[in-house]
């Protein structure tokens, strides 16, 4: 997979932003959080693949807690939250109260339109503000094209005593996937293989390509009239 110019560089700004926006509520809602939250003790570290299938996309995640001042409330410490935000171009949803539970639990989420995204969450139990968000998934390489396999077992490099599995034939790779263990769906979306349940390999031969004669059942000795 050939690297996107530039992509890297625009996910660490990306990363920046959205890191000193963090650190910026921080300063505000829950004083002395975000005070020591500089550059070298909240590092951006190295992006995650977003998509465990094709390790194309990749974001950056940031996540501290801090503690709010003594009387303010969860529910208000968000508020005040989603009023900075908006004032700055966020669409924010919240402070939503959580169902369920004795204690009143809040989540406010903001989005930006460069794509970045916050969530904040406090609840009255105690005093704690968790902070976390995401950049947008960027593409850091151009996904590989699919290469069907190559085979593991051919007629002429069968195991004396067995016959090249009848499913594959002697592919060793689940011959309906090519051995990706998945097949692409509604963009970004993936579907795990049917035939081989996401293992990729043949289900009959298990990788081997190739079939014990003596195993064989009655079923599987009719693929073989040869026999």
């Amino acid at each position: 997979m050939g690297e996107v110019l530039g992509a890297r560089e625009e996910l660490d700004r990306l990363g920046r932003v959205l890191r000193a926006w963090l650190v910026g509520l921080a300063e505000e809602l829950t004083p002395g959080a975000g005070a020591g939250l500089g550059p070298g003790l909240l590092p951006l570290g190295v992006p995650e693949a977003v998509d465990r299938y094709e390790a194309s996309s990749y974001r950056h995640s940031v996540a501290f807690r801090g503690e709010r001042p003594a009387g303010a409330g969860a529910a208000d410490t968000l508020a005040w939250a989603a009023g900075l935000l908006a004032a700055a171009g966020w669409e924010v949803t919240g402070p939503e109260e959580e169902a369920g539970g004795a204690v009143r639990r809040y989540v406010l989420t903001a989005r930006h339109p460069d794509g970045n995204r916050i969530e904040l969450r406090s609840d009255d139990g105690g005093p704690g503000v968790r902070y976390g968000g995401r950049t947008p998934a960027v593409v850091l390489r151009e996904p590989a094209e699919s290469r069907r396999p190559e085979p593991v077992r051919t007629p002429g490099t069968v195991t004396p005593g067995f016959v090249l599995c009848y499913e594959c034939d002697g592919l060793g790779a689940c011959d309906q996937c090519g051995g990706r263990g998945w097949f692409p769906d509604r963009p970004p979306g993936h579907r795990r293989c049917p035939a081989c349940s996401g293992r990729r390999v043949c289900p009959i031969c298990r990788g081997g390509g190739q079939l014990a004669i003596s195993d064989l059942s009655a079923y599987q000795q009719g693929y073989y009239p040869e026999l």
